[in-house]
């Protein structure tokens, strides 16, 4: 059981405190309720370029990294299509050097056309090496597109082209930190052996006149049904075919998303496997093959990604995928074998919570889902997944209708799309 306290600032900053005395560093995590979904279809991957932007020093601080050195912690952040969050570990004893930096860029990020340059300079660099020149890099942006016709799912969180980073003016980047980023569309999480009144102490210091932000009310479009199976097929100069497969799924918080989590763990999660086992190991038919789950937001896909064995098309794996799916579909999964999977699953969720950062991180996100007692209660939900739940949801989720498939064709010479 993790404990936590919760409180909230009169500008709207929702703070939780886990007291974990098992460690002698303390976390700090800001999550800001904002991702890739949160974007103009003509302004992509700008909350992927806030990322880099919020390093690039505030009003009282030039550098971030040398003052949580300097207070021997460390300080990243990672951005999705949902959210931006922002963590700290450092010594208890320097816990407020982690208030003063996540403060201080909070009401006053040095908004520098200098910084901006080479941020977008960053970015656009990050998006050749990672999209245009590396095998493979760019089928995110093939999967959402088929999978996606109106929801701003449709585009990758780096964006749909560099060109929308590299055209990024201050006044844009004014606009889009001002609306987001503001204490009243944030959750600040501290953890490790803290005390909750010293929290709420250095959080009033801290936070505690930052002005609150005009309310964020997203009406973003709801993607209707997909009604027929989206093919596609993309040659490039890489070294083995490979095949995807999309499904919709429902949203993070639909009770039905832990059973769709399951599902991919019994064709994906390990040796004993469905895919693995029976595709990889005993037909050969693929040197790799996975399965997971976006676990966004709203409703997401289930991936089932494989590169075929040399000799094998990708018509023969794609009927081997299948043949799998309509089984799920036709015979109710052995107990032992689900049993399995949900003992796996909630192994994962208890090593997880051995980290303060995890937890930290976790209960941020929880509470941005409407509840973060559900930190608790995960593992509780996956347990109740039954044969039936599971065969019911497979039946509604692996149809060629609900399907966007990405053929990878290994091409040599000049790359071309069809």
């Amino acid at each position: 059981m993790i404990k936590f306290e919760r409180f909230e600032l009169d500008n709207g900053l929702r703070v939780l405190v886990h007291e974990d005395d098992s460690t002698p560093m303390a976390t700090v995590n800001v999550l800001y309720n904002v991702g890739a979904r949160d974007e103009s279809p003509d302004k992509t991957g700008f909350a992927h370029l806030f990322e880099h932007l919020m390093f690039g020093g505030s009003a009282n601080i030039p550098d971030f990294d040398t003052p949580i050195q300097m207070a021997g912690g460390e300080n990243n952040a990672f951005t999705n299509n949902d959210i931006t969050n922002f963590y700290d570990v450092l010594p208890i004893q320097n816990l407020e050097t982690a208030f003063w930096l996540e403060s201080d860029r909070m009401v006053a990020l040095n908004f520098d056309e200098k910084v901006l340059e080479v941020q977008r300079k960053v970015v656009v660099e990050e998006f050749k090496e990672t999209c245009l020149n590396q095998p493979y890099g760019d089928v995110w942006h093939y999967i959402s597109d088929m999978a996606y016709k109106v929801h701003p799912y449709r585009w990758p969180t780096i964006g749909k082209v560099p060109k929308h980073v590299e055209d990024a003016t201050m006044e844009d980047v004014k606009s889009f930190f001002y609306h987001f980023y503001r204490p009243n569309n944030a959750i600040l999480v501290v953890a490790g052996p803290v005390k909750t009144e010293e929290v709420k102490r250095l959080t009033e210091k801290w936070f505690g006149d930052i002005p609150r932000g005009e309310q964020v009310l997203r009406k973003l479009p709801q993607e209707p049904p997909q009604k027929r199976l989206e093919k596609r097929i993309r040659e490039a100069n890489v070294p083995v075919d490979a095949i995807y497969l999309a499904f919709h799924m429902p949203a993070r918080t639909d009770p039905d998303y832990y059973i769709v989590d399951l599902i991919s763990d019994v064709l994906s999660n390990g040796n004993s496997s469905r895919l693995y086992r029976r595709l990889l190991k005993e037909q050969q038919l693929f040197t790799s093959i996975d399965c997971y789950v976006s676990g966004s937001i709203d409703p997401g896909l289930l991936i089932i990604e494989g590169k075929p064995a040399e000799g094998i098309t990708l018509e023969k794996a794609s009927e081997a995928i299948w043949k799998e799916l309509e089984q799920l579909k036709a015979e109710p999964i052995p107990e032992q074998e689900l049993q399995k999977v949900k003992n796996k699953a909630e192994s994962t969720l208890v090593f997880s919570e051995l980290s303060a950062l995890n937890k930290a991180i976790n209960l941020a996100y929880f509470e941005l889902l409407g509840d973060a007692d559900l930190i608790n209660r995960e593992a509780e939900l996956y347990q109740q997944v039954t044969t039936d739940s599971l065969q019911r949801v497979s039946k509604a989720l692996f149809i060629e209708d609900n399907c966007s498939e990405l053929f990878y064709k290994a091409q040599k010479g000049e790359v071309k799309v069809v």
